[in-house]
Parts: C-alpha cells; sequence; structure tokens
C-alpha cells in the first residue's frame, strides 16, 4: 500500500505512522515550574541528539507543563523508564491539572538534582540532568507552525544506579528498558544482541 499524507488515507482504523517511528524510547520529564510546583510527564516523542555536547530533545504537542516549566526555569531532568517502573510512567501521564505534583500521584520518590533545580525520580536506573539550549517551534512545508513545541537540553549531570553496572558497562537485560510502539503498545528492550561495524 502507498498513501500521501496530506490526505492520510490509508484506510487502516488507527494511523501508523507512531507505528512506523519506533520503538522509541520515553523521556520521562522531571519540572519545575516558575510557582515551584513540580511536574513529571513522559514523552514518547525524546531522543538524544548529539554526544558532543551531550543534547537530549523532547516535543510536546501544544504547551504542556513540561515544555512550559522547561520555558520558565530553564531546567528539566530525564528519568529512566525500565519495566519496573513502567506502571508509575503510566500513571504520571494522566491529564491532570497545572501544579497537580505527579510523583505523588504514581507513588515516586522526587528528589532535587544536583546541578538543576528540577526534581528526578530517584527509583529510576538513571537520571540525565538538563539544561534548555533552545526551544523551537517546527514548521511544515507550507511554513506554518506546527501545534508541537520542541524543548532542547544539553546534559550537565548523570546519575546511574550502579545495580545495573556490569563490567564497566550498563547492562540492558537487567535495566529493561521500555519503549513506546504504537497505539497504546510499548516494548521491553532486554533481548540484548551485539553487532560490531564492519571494517573496510
Amino acid at each position: 500500500m502507498f498513501y500521501t499524507t496530506d490526505e492520510n488515507r490509508h484506510g487502516l482504523a488507527h494511523d501508523p505512522f507512531k507505528a512506523i517511528v519506533s520503538p522509541r524510547p520515553i523521556g520521562w520529564i522531571g519540572s519545575r515550574g516558575a510557582d515551584n510546583s513540580i511536574n513529571l510527564g513522559p514523552y514518547s516523542f525524546f531522543n538524544a541528539v548529539s554526544d558532543r555536547p551531550k543534547l537530549v530533545m523532547f516535543s510536546s504537542a501544544g504547551r504542556k507543563h513540561s515544555a512550559r516549566n522547561a520555558a520558565e526555569t530553564g531546567e528539566f531532568t530525564c528519568n529512566f523508564v525500565g519495566r519496573d517502573l513502567v506502571e508509575q510512567m503510566n500513571i504520571s501521564s494522566a491529564a491532570v491539572d497545572y501544579g497537580v505534583d505527579e510523583f505523588a500521584l504514581a507513588g515516586l520518590t522526587a528528589r532535587k538534582g544536583e546541578l538543576v533545580d528540577a526534581p528526578y525520580v530517584a527509583e529510576a536506573f538513571a537520571v540525565l540532568e538538563c539544561k534548555v539550549t533552545e526551544i523551537i517551534e517546527p514548521k511544515s512545508l507550507s511554513g506554518e507552525a506546527s501545534e508541537n513545541i520542541m524543548v532542547f537540553g544539553q546534559v550537565v549531570g548523570i546519575h546511574i544506579d550502579e545495580a545495573i553496572i556490569r563490567e564497566g558497562r550498563l547492562d540492558m537485560a537487567i535495566a529493561r528498558p521500555v519503549g513506546r510502539m504504537g497505539y497504546m503498545d510499548y516494548s521491553e528492550a532486554s533481548d540484548v544482541f551485539e553487532m560490531l561495524r564492519p571494517r573496510v
């Protein structure tokens, strides 16, 4: 099958776009507002952007709480979502009013960052502390701004639970990272294999 995205006539029960671009890592974003309220929300449009410098990005459909807080304070955290915390991550996705503490809602411990004044999930296997470098509104082919807000941050500090370190590496079979698939589907990436790049 083939279809054009301007009309989106795929004939399927659900739009397959996000199922094709998968699995996507989950940016579990911790933030603090200018009013000192704290927020925790998962974003499936999230990824690392570069290693030097260490940059990450999350994209919000509209100016949701995490994007608002990051814009107001210039700081946020990215919390690793493993299989052990997937239920809490899902609870934190609830559409609640601004100012509601999703850490408390999900039964998680909010801990203040070492280098940023944003909370992180103390129970997470790994955490990235980030400072905002830029916020952009991506445009369509017509030049119109989309409804999305992209927040870029430079990683200034990293927390790692030593329970997932084996022989100098993070053991993903222990960490069991969770990715977002299409629809309401998730995947667990604990079945790990290694493949070296060819030498030409």
